[in-house]
C-alpha cells in the first residue's frame, strides 16, 4: 500500500522570488479569465463550463504567459473543483493585494537537481533540508503572508508497516502538552507567554512587520515541535487512544492562552495522518471522568473542578494507590479505548 505525503521546501529569495511573483500574476490572470468566462457562459448560454471546456479556451496561452501548459490546466481544474465545492456561480477574483502567490504544476513540469528546481526554463534555488522519498505526482509553488516562497511536492510513498506491540493512551494538557500511559511526558515552554512582552511592545509601536514576524516565529516553533512529538509517539505504537479534549470549549475559560498555545488540534491531526503510513490505529476517546477515576480500582476519588487542577498527584481513598494526575488519566483513556474497539 502507498500514501501521498507532501514535502515542503523554502525557496531562496531575491532573484527566485521576483520570477515567481511575475508567474503568480499570470496565474491570477488565468484564474480571473476562467471566472469571467464561466459567469458569462451561465448568464448568456445557461451552460456550466467543465474543466475540459476551460482547457480548450486556454489552450496555447502558457507560452505567452511564461507558464507551463500543465500549470494552466491545473488552474482550470482547481477552479472547477472549488466552484463545485462552494456551489457558487462566481468565485473570488485573484489579485496581488488580496491573494497569496500560487503556481500549481504536474510532475513532468519540473526537474530537480540537488538544490535547484527547473520550471519553464527558470532555475530556482531552494533549501534542500531532507531527502525526497517516493515518486513525485504533482505540486505547487506557494507564498506565505511574509512574501516567502515554498515548493510543495506531493509524493507517493510506500507505507512502512512493521510489527509493533506498544499500546498508548494520551492525555492532552496545558503545562504538559501530551502525557502517555507508559509514563512519558512531552512538554515545551509556553510560547505565548515567552513572546507576549515583545508582541505587546511591537503592537503598541504599530510595527506591523515585526509583529507579524514574531507571530510567524511562534507558529513555526509550535509546528516543528508537534511534528517531532508525533513522530516520537508513533514510532513503536500499534494503537493510540487520545482524549477528546476540546480546545474551542476550554478557550472560553480563564485558560484561554494556555489552551490555544498547546495546539491540541494540530498535534492530533499530525498523529492521524502520520499513523496511516505507519500502520498505527488512532482512536478518539471520551475522556469524561478519566482524571478523577483511579486506574487501579476505578473509584472516582480524584480531585475535581478548576480548583483541583493544581493537584498534580493524589492518593485513591479506596485502594490507596498514588497517582500522577496526567499519567492516571492517560491509562484510563487507554482502557476506555480498548472497550470501544
Amino acid at each position: 500500500m502507498s500514501s501521498i505525503i507532501t514535502y515542503q521546501f523554502r525557496i531562496k529569495d531575491s532573484i527566485s522570488a521576483k520570477r515567481l511573483n511575475r508567474m503568480a500574476d499570470n496565474v491570477n490572470f488565468v484564474w480571473n479569465f476562467c471566472n469571467e468566462t464561466a459567469i458569462k457562459a451561465v448568464k448568456y448560454n445557461s451552460k456550466w463550463f467543465s474543466n475540459y471546456d476551460l482547457h480548450k479556451l486556454t489552450s496555447g496561452v502558457g507560452s505567452e504567459l511564461n507558464l507551463h501548459s500543465q500549470t494552466v490546466q491545473k488552474i482550470c481544474d482547481e477552479y472547477v473543483i472549488r466552484r463545485k465545492q462552494f456551489k457558487k456561480l462566481k468565485l473570488n477574483w485573484r489579485s496581488k493585494k488580496r491573494s497569496l502567490g500560487w503556481i500549481p504544476f504536474k510532475a513532468s513540469g519540473i526537474k530537480i537537481n540537488k538544490n535547484e528546481i527547473i520550471y519553464c526554463k527558470q532555475i530556482l534555488k531552494y533549501w534542500n533540508s531532507r531527502k525526497i522519498d517516493g515518486n513525485i505526482k504533482q505540486g505547487s509553488f506557494s507564498q506565505n503572508s511574509k512574501g516567502q516562497w515554498f515548493i510543495n511536492l506531493q509524493c507517493e510513498v510506500l507505507n512502512h508497516f512493521k510489527d509493533k506491540t506498544l499500546e498508548l493512551g494520551i492525555d492532552l494538557g496545558c503545562k504538559t502538552q501530551a502525557t502517555l500511559s507508559d509514563g512519558r511526558k512531552f512538554e515545551r515552554e509556553n510560547l505565548t507567554k515567552k513572546y507576549e512582552k515583545r508582541l505587546a511592545s511591537s503592537q503598541r509601536a504599530n510595527k506591523k512587520k515585526l509583529t507579524h514576524n514574531i507571530h510567524n516565529k511562534i507558529k513555526n516553533i509550535r509546528k516543528d515541535w508537534n511534528h517531532k512529538t508525533a513522530n516520537a509517539i508513533l514510532v513503536n505504537a500499534k494503537l493510540i487512544c487520545i482524549g477528546d479534549a476540546s480546545s474551542s470549549k476550554l478557550a472560553k475559560t480563564k485558560l484561554t492562552k494556555s489552551v490555544l498555545d498547546s495546539s491540541w488540534f494540530q498535534l492530533k491531526s499530525f498523529l492521524k495522518y502520520k499513523a496511516i503510513r505507519l500502520g498505527t490505529i488512532i482512536k478518539d476517546v471520551n475522556e469524561s471522568w478519566t482524571t478523577r477515576t483511579c486506574s487501579i480500582c476505578f473509584e472516582r476519588s480524584g480531585p475535581q473542578g478548576l480548583s483541583g487542577l493544581s493537584v498534580r498527584e493524589w492518593t485513591c481513598s479506596k485502594c490507596g494507590s498514588i497517582h500522577d494526575r496526567d499519567i492516571n488519566a492517560a491509562r484510563n483513556i487507554l482502557r476506555l479505548g480498548h472497550q470501544t474497539l
